[in-house]
């Protein structure tokens, strides 16, 4: 059964970087990355295909996030650079068999979640 296994959430001032990663179990998936800040609804940030070759971005995560896998390790990994306050929510991994998509209900797998807060 897969598990889906966040981590590397934590406290980081304005302009710090984090790299958050998501652990998965069993077979390999398209692994999307979504967030949900406080009072907002569950946003895409970025996706990618079970080879690593395609990655996807929301449009208003490219430049700053960048997403990428080992499948060696299983485990598949979020860069976010240059934080700003507005990047504070809970970042959760989902796993779906088919291509990339933005789409929450196209996830059938998902993990708790890590919290990222940015704050000074």
């Amino acid at each position: 059964q897969l598990q889906l296994v966040e981590s590397g959430g934590g406290l980081v001032q304005p302009g710090g970087s984090l790299r958050l990663s998501c652990a998965a179990s069993g077979f390999t998936y398209t692994i999307g990355w979504f967030r949900q800040a406080p009072g907002k609804e569950r946003e895409a940030v970025s996706c990618i295909s079970r080879s690593g070759g395609i990655t996807n971005y929301a449009d208003s995560m490219k430049g700053r996030f960048t997403i990428s896998r080992d499948n060696a390790k299983n485990t598949i990994y979020l860069q976010i650079n240059s934080l700003k306050p507005e990047d504070t929510a809970i970042y959760y991994c989902a796993a779906r068999v088919y291509g990339c998509s933005g789409v929450i209900a196209d996830y059938r797998s998902w993990g708790r979640g890590t919290q990222v807060t940015v704050s000074s």
